[in-house]
C-alpha cells in the first residue's frame, strides 16, 4: 500500500494549490491511512484502505462546501503530519507523547497560516505534507530519506508557485473581429 501514499504524496507536491479539494482529500487520506494503520494493527489492509478513502472523500465533499474552514482544518493535520513526521525522520525518535504535541503544535501552525495566506500556505502544506508522504514510503536509508523530502519538498514549492504565478498574471484582452 505504500504506493498509494506515494502516488498522494506526489498529487500534493504538483497540485495541492491549483486543486485545493485535492490538497484537502489527500491530506485526509493520509492522515485516515496512518490513524487507522496504527488504531487497527492486524486488521486487513482492504479496512485500513477504505477507512483512508473515506477520510479523503469526507474532505474533498467538505472542501467544496465549506471551502475556508475545510481549508483551516487540512492546514492543521498537514501542519501537524509534517511536524510530528519530522521528528522521526530527522532525529530517529518515535516518543508517542512528544509526537502527538507536535502534531498538535504543527496542526496550530499549519490552521493558521492556511485562513491567513490561503494561496501560500497551500503551496507551503501540500509540498511539505506530499514530501513527507513519499519520503516516508520509498525504502532509502534516513541520509538519503532526508535528501529526498528536501528534494522533492522544494520542487513543489518551485512548480506550483510558477502554477500560481502563471495564474495570477493579467492576460490581454481578447480581440474580436
Amino acid at each position: 500500500m505504500q504506493w498509494v501514499n506515494i502516488l498522494v504524496g506526489l498529487a500534493l507536491i504538483f497540485f495541492g494549490r491549483k486543486l485545493f479539494w485535492l490538497f484537502v482529500g489527500g491530506v485526509g487520506f493520509i492522515v485516515g491511512f496512518q490513524i487507522a494503520s496504527n488504531a487497527l494493527l492486524g486488521q486487513p489492509v482492504w479496512i485500513i484502505l477504505l477507512i483512508a478513502v473515506g477520510a479523503g472523500l469526507l474532505g474533498i465533499i467538505a472542501a467544496i462546501f465549506l471551502q475556508r474552514i475545510v481549508v483551516g482544518i487540512a492546514g492543521f493535520f498537514a501542519g501537524g503530519y509534517f511536524l510530528s513526521n519530522l521528528m522521526v525522520t530527522m532525529l530517529h525518535e518515535n516518543h508517542e507523547a512528544v509526537r502527538w504535541l507536535l502534531f498538535v503544535a504543527g496542526g496550530l501552525f499549519g490552521a493558521i497560516l492556511t485562513i491567513l495566506l490561503l494561496n501560500p500556505a497551500l503551496i507551503i502544506l501540500s509540498s511539505l505534507a506530499g514530501a513527507t508522504a513519499v519520503s516516508e514510503h520509498v525504502p532509502l536509508d534516513p541520509q538519503a530519506r532526508e535528501l529526498l523530502f528536501i528534494m522533492l519538498a522544494v520542487a513543489g514549492i518551485l512548480v506550483q508557485s510558477g502554477q500560481y504565478v502563471r495564474d495570477r498574471k493579467p492576460r490581454p484582452p481578447q480581440r474580436t473581429e
